[in-house]
């Protein structure tokens, strides 16, 4: 009888181990036929058409926050260089001179360079250095002679500090974007032709 009862309890044992396999066994065909479900429902399109939307709504986002924090900056363009050069050439032949014209950036790089007929070739050289006090200090270049004229002559070491009238900034919105400059006729029919070119881009 003890030997029937340790045989019993072997075989209660090894029939739950049995039962416990069996079970697992069954839910794991479950869990196989929910993912084949899963699998036959969402289609190959259905995800890729998912992840092209959420890649779309990214890069919406990322320009959006990019155009938000970019601010926006005008500069001189081609069309702008074409009509401030059309203003000064016109204000030029109505005061009867020829002049050299220069157009700089508002880092003084040079945009347009125009020699008038019978100038000094020197005026290439003055018109680009009233052209840079203009763009570089964002004041005229008459303001540079009056302060040398006034007794600061120190001013004269200042870097790209040149004391002739003749060249003034391009201001947009009270931001300077380049500048204008004219030399080969008196001083202030220089700066009237620069002022000319300038009239003609802000009234375009």
């Amino acid at each position: 009888m003890k030997g029937d009862r340790i045989l019993k309890s072997h075989l209660g044992e090894r029939g739950n181990s049995r039962d416990k396999k069996t079970e697992n066994q069954g839910f794991a065909s479950t869990a196989r036929g929910l993912a084949s479900s899963a699998w036959t429902t969402a289609s190959p399109i259905d995800t890729i058409a998912r992840m092209f939307k959420s890649l779309l709504a990214a890069l919406c986002l990322i320009g959006t926050l990019l155009a938000a924090d970019l601010p926006s900056k005008k500069y001189l363009n081609l069309a702008a260089i074409k009509t401030m050069v059309a203003g000064a050439e016109a204000e030029a032949k109505r005061q009867n001179v020829s002049v050299t014209i220069v157009i700089v950036d508002e880092n003084a790089t040079l945009l347009f360079l125009e020699k008038g007929d019978g100038v000094s070739i020197n005026t290439e050289e003055w018109a680009q250095k009233k052209a840079r006090h203009a763009a570089l200090y964002g004041s005229p270049s008459k303001e540079a002679a009056d302060q040398v004229k006034s007794g600061n002559t120190a001013a004269l070491s200042y870097p790209n500090f040149f004391p002739g009238q003749g060249g003034l900034p391009i201001k947009i919105d009270g931001q300077t974007i380049g500048a204008i400059a004219a030399s080969g006729a008196k001083s202030e029919v220089d700066e009237a032709i620069a002022q000319a070119g300038i009239d003609a881009l802000l009234k375009k």
